[in-house]
């Protein structure tokens, strides 16, 4: 591991953590209008959650993100393949905002569940990348693809009801 102090290495952690949160707050953008308009027409199914849950789950998991972020960086002079860990890492959260944006700004449903399948797909390689370098960074993952998961058949499950 590498050694910083712990003033560089709280900066260095706050800014892991700001990276995914101003993600989510992009996306959030392209959500809230759409959500008191748009979304508030079209089909869903029984299981969608109510409004509110949404902001809460989004919040903690760009958090651990931001931590398993923060883990792996902490070790990046010590790993191989950093770089790789990082072009993920990336590719994964742009692929997280898209989302917000074709399904809520462009109201492409259809488009919005093969976009989201890559997304599940991204996670899963990040996690595995992620816990090669730390283990524990691999597993601050799950809850994400869990919800993931359960947000790509609540897509599926929209684009069928539309």
């Amino acid at each position: 591991m590498t050694t910083k102090s712990p003033v560089s290495n709280t900066v260095a952690f706050l800014i892991c953590v700001a990276i995914p949160l101003a993600i989510g707050f992009l996306g959030s953008m392209f959500t809230m209008e759409s959500v008191k308009t748009w979304y508030i027409t079209i089909n869903k199914p029984s299981f969608n959650p109510p409004n509110w849950i949404f902001a809460p789950v989004w919040t903690t998991l760009y958090l651990l993100m931001g931590i398993a972020s923060f883990r792996v960086w902490r070790k990046r002079k010590t790993l191989e393949w950093f770089h790789w860990a990082v072009v993920i890492y990336i590719i994964q959260l742009v692929f997280n905002l898209m989302w917000s944006y074709i399904f809520f700004g462009l109201h492409q449903i259809g488009f919005a569940l093969i976009e989201i399948v890559l997304l599940l797909l991204l996670i899963i390689i990040n996690a595995f990348i992620f816990y090669r370098f730390d283990k524990l960074a691999g597993w601050l993952f799950l809850p994400y693809f869990l919800w993931v998961s359960f947000a790509t058949y609540l897509t599926y499950s929209i684009f069928v009801l539309n």
